[in-house]
């Protein structure tokens, strides 16, 4: 592990309409999935995970609606508002977060960097036992 990746940040983001606001502590590294399962395709949703204790939601929890599918283990949700998801609550790691990085505020996501990695989530069984790395995202300390 490089040096900077024990490095933890603070970043901000939220919806488009300003409504949904969080915060999340994170290394300065950080691995982005790109997920094909039908609903992360539909919605391109790139995302990184944090344990549940390095999220903060700081307004709008109120605000915040919810979907699920198939099994009902993902929580996708969304602002009432604009209908952005900033956020979710992964199948992968119920105890953490998905982090849409597009959804960081500007000067904070500067002070990131991505790592790209692809998920085959349209065969979830298949892709975890391969990746299983990700099931331990949101066990790691930020």
């Amino acid at each position: 592990m490089e040096a900077t990746d024990e490095l933890a940040v603070v970043i901000h983001g939220g919806c488009h309409c300003g409504k949904v606001r969080f915060q999340v502590s994170t290394k300065k590294v950080v691995d982005v999935y790109n997920c094909n399962c039908s609903i992360c395709r539909k919605k391109q949703n790139l995302h990184f995970i944090v344990p549940d204790a390095a999220f903060k939601i700081l307004k709008g929890e109120d605000n915040l609606t919810c979907y699920t599918f198939n099994l009902h283990k993902a929580k996708h949700l969304f602002c009432k508002s604009c209908g952005v998801q900033s956020f979710y609550k992964p199948r992968s790691n119920p105890n953490g977060y998905g982090i849409m990085p597009h959804c960081i505020d500007e000067d904070d996501a500067q002070r990131l960097k991505t790592n790209m990695k692809y998920f085959d989530g349209e065969n979830w069984e298949k892709a975890i036992v391969v990746n299983k790395e990700i099931l331990t995202k949101s066990n790691e300390p930020n």
